[in-house]
């Protein structure tokens, strides 16, 4: 989905990184390990998400995990691109042997976790870091992602808070971070600026399990100038849902 730049940028404008909260008429109020996990059921409970600085070299690391190499990762280059892991790995071959899947798989997860979960601001590319996450997937499935997700989304509103004060203007594209998340949590918290079912591709239905994915053919609501509209509701704000 399309982010609403107009609805996070007039929401992140109120965050306060000193106390990790948006500052509102009516009072403080944050997105939390709560919200996370019953928006995306990404678990807050277990390891937490490290990694140590490993020995090898990236290009080693890379291929002995998905064995093959971006052509441009040299040096002390640690990223790669994610149309790179979707292209090379774009169809599994139907007599593909355990260890070939294993590989597809992690190219997968990697896309993901650099594409949804903690992309930078360039949205195109990912840390290998992430790659030493997923070596094993027994060990990878014992880590806390929604808990890291949600520092690393607190983290770029507080460099994105900066960003704002100096330049005045949206955030388009310069925010890291799952921005999706951020957007259904307001979507939930007030009612008032989500899409009508309408307004939607496809029903949002209530019982959805994680419920952000009642949100995911949503479209958001046009208005003139959106990202004023947004700063006067926010600025008469007097009233949130408490529960999601």
């Amino acid at each position: 989905m399309n982010p609403d730049a107009s609805l996070i940028t007039a929401l992140v404008e109120r965050w306060r990184p000193e106390t990790s909260t948006f500052h509102l008429p009516c009072g403080e109020i944050t997105i939390t390990l709560e919200d996370v996990v019953t928006l995306s059921g990404l678990a807050i409970d277990g390891d937490a998400v490290v990694v140590d600085i490993p020995d090898e070299e990236w290009s080693a690391i890379c291929l002995r995990l998905l064995r093959r190499v971006p052509y441009d990762l040299v040096g002390g280059v640690a990223v790669v691109r994610i149309t790179w892991l979707r292209v090379e790995f774009s169809h599994l071959p139907d007599d593909a042997s355990q260890e070939v899947i294993e590989q597809f798989a992690r190219a997968y997860a990697l896309s993901l976790i650099g594409g949804v979960l903690f992309p930078d601001r360039s949205g195109s590319t990912v840390h290998l870091q992430y790659l030493l996450l997923i070596e094993d997937w027994e060990r990878a499935g014992g880590f806390a992602w929604g808990a890291a997700v949600l520092s690393y989304l607190y983290r770029e509103m507080g460099r994105s808070t900066l960003h704002i004060s100096h330049i005045g203007t949206s955030l388009a594209g310069d925010l890291g971070g799952w921005v999706a998340l951020l957007q259904f949590w307001a979507w939930e918290r007030f009612p008032h600026l989500a899409p009508r079912d309408s307004e939607t591709r496809a029903p949002a239905t209530e019982d959805a399990h994680p419920r952000g994915l009642r949100w995911l053919s949503a479209s958001s609501r046009q208005y003139g100038d959106q990202l004023f509209q947004y700063k006067l509701w926010f600025d008469a704000m007097d009233t949130v849902v408490v529960s999601i």
